[in-house]
């Protein structure tokens, strides 16, 4: 099926251009988004006359897209989900949710932009695409964690794998601490309580006429 571009599609064309995808994509996607028209004699002319109108409000569009970029690109989102100790969601981050804390942040995004290339299904921080024009695209970062807390270790470069070696650490060393103190204490007892020895074997001082 032909189509003609209306505006910029990754790995298909450029505004402008009659390109041929399957009608599944066509209807599904292009149409429905208004990416493209089918590659009739109207469509074409009817493109063809509003071509320098449509290149304008892409210019315009991009510019703002532009702006929106060098604000955005790069910045940290904390998702906070419920997971596992291993580290593993109880569930997924969706584009819906990439898009609502970013736009709770102040930046306007429809998770139709967002582009999340491999599931998120574990806690850490995970590289995300936002396209905000066909010829803007900016990654974002999301901090998906179990807590505030735990977002702030895992900005600073800790996975939630160390952090839990870390905890498992800590923990063992204060058992060793409490062993060693009771170990201690009980060594204290013994010393403390040792009866005095008196020897059996009589003086050479007593004299045997005083008993």
């Amino acid at each position: 099926m032909q189509v003609i571009l209306l505006e910029r599609v990754a790995k298909l064309g450029q505004m402008g251009d009659v390109v041929d995808v399957k009608p599944g994509y066509a209807r599904n996607y292009l149409l429905l988004q208004g990416k493209a028209l089918t590659a009739s004699k109207e469509n074409i002319a009817q493109f063809e006359a509003q071509k320098a109108q449509l290149e304008a409000r892409n210019l315009e569009t991009r510019k703002e897209a532009e702006d929106m970029a060098a604000r955005l690109d790069g910045q940290q989102f904390v998702v906070i989900r419920q997971a596992s100790d291993g580290g593993n969601l109880y569930g997924s981050v969706t584009t819906r949710d990439a898009a609502e804390t970013a736009t709770a942040e102040g930046y306007s995004i429809d998770r139709k932009q967002v582009i999340i290339r491999t599931p998120i299904k574990e806690l850490g921080l995970h590289e995300v695409e936002v396209h905000l024009h066909p010829e803007v695209m900016v990654t974002i970062n999301l901090n998906v964690a179990r807590s505030p807390e735990e977002a702030e270790l895992q900005a600073s470069g800790k996975s939630i794998q160390e952090l839990a070696a870390e905890e498992e650490a800590q923990a063992e060393f204060e058992v060793s601490q409490l062993f060693d103190d009771i170990g201690s204490a009980a060594s204290d007892d013994d010393d403390g309580d040792a009866p005095e020895r008196r020897s059996a074997e009589p003086s050479a001082l007593d004299d045997p006429r005083d008993s």
